[in-house]
This record gives structure tokens, C-alpha cells and sequence, in this order.
């Protein structure tokens, strides 16, 4: 175990960000976590859990030590013949562990294909894509908790998911590392393609037996066909959440804008894209210097090279300016800013 000294995060976070780290480990297993976590020279200095860094914005270099989470492995722990319990590390690629179920026909996940980030990042967020959330295949997790060095299991329903919520991002929000994940997944399960996209393209296919394999093949060509690659322009995915508002409220903004976009939420909720508003405030496309909105996707902040973390925040100030004024909602950011 190396602790470096100011290193460079360019290469951590996925908006390619150039800010340093007063301190910087990378750890590989749960002994060598509590290794670290133990140290006395460490236990007063701010501490930052790393996955992917593709949720994530810094706005100024860290001035503690950021923890590189590299726990890797996925294995089958249990299986009968309905569903198998996978665990996997949490250092590992999130899309490896889609993959991997897939490749052994195990569904529950594979409506997340192509998601960026690793297996840790996934609960804390409760990550969702084309009508699946992370918690629907939940069964439990494993960490430690940052004070104390004390191991813990979350069970799901300790975990208080929500719409990219959980425990881990509110109340235990650098308090806790998950060191593994175990997911329920499902041997001959039906995929869930109900978005009209995925269902347009599935009808082309010459079976009307879909598989997970195929629901997982289409569901990634379209995020590649939307979503830019982040080795080739920094972004962190959808930079806000899609906001919920009252019925009222929406029945009201459907007076004036008649094809506005909706979904169902409980508690006489409404869910609106968050892309359309910001499209429908001209931002799609528009670029300032070295930030802008990706041409093909909205929700989707870039930095076209050498922009910082404040630029980026800056434009989605505006957006979040822009969006109140027109339609009187206030978006909220998901990735993390720091």
C-alpha cells in the first residue's frame, strides 16, 4: 500500500478535470482498507472514496487523502433454480458485473448496460436506466465504516433507496466505504422493455423471444449513440436528476406547453425529463469556450478540453437559472460536486 503525495486527478474523474489530491492510496481488499483506516497520522484527515470518478466534479484540488476503492472479484455465492446470489467487489467495473450476468443469462441488470462507474458507486446513488433501478436486484452489502474501522452489512431495506438516493449519500456520506455488493438476479427471467425506443428496435429483431442478451444489446447501442465517450470528451453522464413536481403544478405547465413529457411517481408526483426542459431552454448544442451541452443528449455537461471544475459549474448554474425561469422548476444536480 503507497501513499502518494499531490496527485493528479485528470485521470480519476471522468470530466478530466485537472485538480490534485493532498494524498492519494489506492486499495485492493478489505484488509489493506482497515490498514489504512487504522493509521494515526490519517484518522484527522478529510477522506474521499474514489470508484470510477463518473459521477463526480471538483471544483478546487482535495485537500486530504482520496482513497482509490480497487476491490475486484465477482463470484456466484448461491443459486437454486430460480435466481443466484452474485457478489461482487467494489472496485469492479460496473458494466463488467452487466456483463457478466448476461453472458450467463442472469436478468435483473441488464437495463443498466453500459452505466460508467464501479459497483461501489452503485448503491450510493441507486442507479437507474430504461425503467430499472439498482434497488429492484438488491439483496445486500458489505463496509466499513471510516471512524471507527467496524465492519457492517447493509440489508436493502437499511440502505433507504431513493430516486439517486440512498443512506450512503445522505446520513453516511463519506462515513462509510462499501466494500462489496450482492445482487439478486434471476435464471429464466422476462426482460423489462417498455420504453418506446428499446421496443422499436427489439421489433426489428426477426424473434419475437426476446432475450436479456438482446434487450442488453440495444439498450448499450443507444447509449453509445447518444452519450459521448468519456476517454474522448470529458462529461460525467446526466448531470441533473429528473425532477418531480405536484400534479397541479404539471397539469398547469401542460396548459402552456401541451407536449411536455412526463412519467409517473408515487405521492400524486409527476417526473419530468430533466433533457427536455433544458432543451426546450435552447441549451442543447450551445457551447461557451471550453464547456457546452453535448449536441446529442441535454442532460449531458462536456468540457472540450482545459475547462475547470468552476466553468462547468458555472454553466449549469445558468441552465438551473434558465429552467426556473421558463417553467418554474428547479433542477437538481446528480453528480457530486466538490
Amino acid at each position: 500500500m503507497k501513499i502518494e503525495k499531490n496527485k493528479s486527478l485528470k485521470n480519476n474523474n471522468t470530466f478530466g478535470i485537472d485538480v490534485s489530491a493532498r494524498k492519494y492510496v489506492e486499495i485492493y481488499d478489505e484488509d489493506e482498507l482497515k490498514q489504512l483506516l487504522s493509521l494515526s497520522e490519517l484518522k484527522d484527515e478529510a477522506k474521499l472514496v474514489l470508484g470510477g470518478g463518473s459521477n463526480i466534479l471538483f471544483t478546487h484540488d482535495y485537500n486530504g487523502i482520496v482513497i482509490k476503492n480497487s476491490i475486484p472479484g465477482i463470484k456466484i455465492i448461491f443459486e437454486d433454480e430460480k435466481l443466484c446470489l452474485v457478489k461482487a467487489g467494489a472496485g469492479v467495473i460496473w458494466n463488467d458485473l452487466v456483463l457478466f450476468a448476461v453472458e450467463k443469462n442472469l436478468g435483473g441488470i441488464e437495463n443498466l448496460i453500459s452505466i460508467p462507474g464501479t459497483v461501489g458507486a452503485a448503491p450510493v446513488q441507486n442507479i437507474g436506466a430504461y425503467g430499472e433501478e439498482l434497488q429492484n436486484t438488491f439483496h445486500s452489502l458489505k463496509g466499513i465504516y471510516i471512524e471507527t474501522g467496524k465492519e457492517s452489512v447493509f440489508e436493502k431495506e437499511e440502505c433507504k433507496f431513493g430516486y439517486r438516493e440512498s443512506i450512503f449519500k445522505e446520513e453516511l456520506k463519506e462515513k462509510f466505504i462499501i466494500t462489496s455488493v450482492i445482487l439478486e438476479l434471476y435464471k429464466n427471467s422476462q426482460p423489462v422493455f417498455n420504453y418506446g425506443t428499446i421496443k422499436n428496435e427489439l421489433e426489428k429483431l426477426p424473434s419475437v423471444n426476446y432475450s436479456i442478451k438482446d434487450v442488453s444489446d440495444i439498450i448499450a447501442k443507444i447509449r453509445n449513440d447518444k452519450l459521448p465517450d468519456p476517454t474522448a470528451i470529458g462529461n460525467a453522464g446526466s448531470f441533473f436528476k429528473n425532477p418531480e413536481i405536484d400534479k397541479d403544478q404539471f397539469l398547469e405547465l401542460k396548459k402552456e406547453h401541451p407536449e411536455i413529457p412526463c412519467f409517473t411517481s408515487p405521492h400524486n408526483k409527476v417526473k419530468i425529463p430533466a433533457g427536455w426542459l433544458v432543451e426546450k431552454c435552447g441549451w442543447k448544442g450551445k457551447r461557451i469556450k471550453n464547456v457546452g451541452v453535448h449536441e446529442k443528449q441535454a442532460l449531458v455537461l462536456v468540457n472540450y478540453g482545459y475547462a475547470t471544475g468552476e466553468d462547468i459549474l458555472s454553466l449549469a448554474q445558468e441552465i438551473k437559472i434558465s429552467v426556473i425561469k421558463k417553467f418554474g422548476i428547479e433542477l437538481t444536480e446528480e453528480v457530486n460536486i466538490y
